[in-house]
Order: C-alpha cells, then structure tokens, then sequence
C-alpha cells in the first residue's frame, strides 16, 4: 500500500482569461485543448479600487476564485499553490535595478510567494492560517497534502487556489510548451461519500531527466480530472508519479 490522502471537495470556482464560467471550463476539460489567450481580468467589482491596483492579474485570479469558492465564508485555513508565483514582478525590479532605478516597495512585497495571501487575509479580513506552497513538478500535489494535513489535524474545512502564469522571456530556457495564466479553488473537507483520493506512486531508482517537450501542467491536470468523469489518472512529475482517483 502506497502513501495516500482522501478528501472531498464541497465548493469550486475556476478563472482564466477567457475561461470565465462553468460551461466553458467543462467545454474545455472535455477538448484537451490549450487555454486561450487574451488581455481580460476579472473585474472585481468588489474590491476597493485601491486594493485593486495593486494585483496584477495573478492576484486578481486568485482574488476572483477565492471569493466566489468562499461565498462571504470566513476563518478557513488556505494553502495557496503556484510553481512560478509573481516571478514577472521580480524581473520587472531585476530590470529596475539594472537601470539604476530605486525599487518599488508594493513590487518587492508582492514579489515573494506568499504575497498575494497576504491582500486577500487584509481584503477578506480574515486572519485564518494560511500557507504557500511550491513544489516543483509536483506543486500541485504537495499542496493537496498539505491541505489534507491541515484537515487531519481537525480544521473541518481549507480552501486550496492554485494558480500561474507564463514565465517572462528572461526565463524561456525554463518555459514549458503549455504555460498559461489561470486560477482554481477547491473547498476541501475530510474525506465523505465522494471523497477524491491521491496517491504517490513509486518511480526507478534511478532519476530521469523531464522531457521538457510533453511536460503537462500539475494543476491544470488536476482540475482537468475533477471535470471530468475518469475514476482515475495518473501523472508523472519528474522523480515522482502519482495517482488521482474518484470514488465511482
């Protein structure tokens, strides 16, 4: 028996620039097609005009995602998962520097990976635990454990939001070919009825080098499967696999 995590998902929500409802994230799960890009963001009408300038539009898909997921609903733990983060705010002070430019302090506090955390625990007012997590390949993935540790430990509820965006053309030696900008939450409980369940399948001794060409996105993968109706599906994520499964 391999190491395992179970858990049911009671509330979603999913953004990404021209993925803005339900039907079109089923649409899409069921095409196998890459996401669309274009130039539009959630308008968070909600959210104070000043809070609002100082998202780009990662902090606006998490906000849009987390909001809806939550619906008004307070003290949850979240962990919040992305492999890149706000690594374009971090080149853009790189380039500042360069230039002999002083550093903008907004950019540098949202720059780090848990910065966006911290305006929405301010915007929700809400001062519940939260974490961020990046693991690599496998981001998406540890941060269900992570979450799934959280509900083990008694919190009757986490909300999980995963997100990313492309890399910046400083980093195309790192880019992968099906990087896109996009945003999901799940509500988790402890396991139910309907529970979901992951598994960390043993790979060879020895390591192999990721094939750069056909590595897929963990989280996009992830809210892929829980679209659609496969009992299971298992990824491979570098020196790990793992295995997805839904309680038919």
């Amino acid at each position: 028996m391999y190491p395992a995590v179970r858990f049911s998902i009671v509330s979603h929500a999913a953004w990404a620039p021209g993925l803005e409802t339900e039907d079109a994230w089923r649409a899409w799960s069921r095409s196998h097609a890459s996401l669309p890009e274009c130039g539009v963001e959630p308008p968070l009408a909600a959210l104070p005009p000043m809070q609002r300038r100082r998202l780009g539009l990662l902090g606006k898909m998490v906000f849009e995602v987390a909001f809806t997921c939550l619906n008004g609903r307070t003290g949850v733990p979240i962990v919040f998962c992305s492999r890149h983060g706000e690594v374009g705010r971090s080149v853009n002070l790189l380039r500042g520097l360069s230039a002999g430019e002083p550093l903008s302090p907004t950019s540098f506090a949202l720059s780090v990976h848990n910065g966006i955390a911290g305006l929405l625990s301010i915007a929700h007012g809400d001062t519940a635990n939260h974490v961020a997590v990046a693991g690599g390949l496998s981001s998406v993935e540890h941060a269900v454990i992570e979450a799934c540790g959280l509900l083990a430990d008694g919190e009757p509820a986490v909300l999980l939001i995963v997100y990313d965006c492309p890399l910046p053309p400083e980093y195309a030696p790192f880019k992968e070919p099906n990087e896109a900008a996009f945003a999901w939450a799940w509500l988790m409980e402890p396991a139910g009825d309907d529970a979901f369940g992951l598994t960390w399948l043993p790979l060879p001794l020895q390591p192999r080098e990721p094939d750069r060409e056909n590595i897929s996105c963990g989280g996009l993968d992830a809210f892929r499967f829980f679209m659609g109706d496969q009992p299971r599906m298992t990824r491979e994520a570098g020196a790990n696999a793992w295995e997805w499964s839904r309680r038919a």
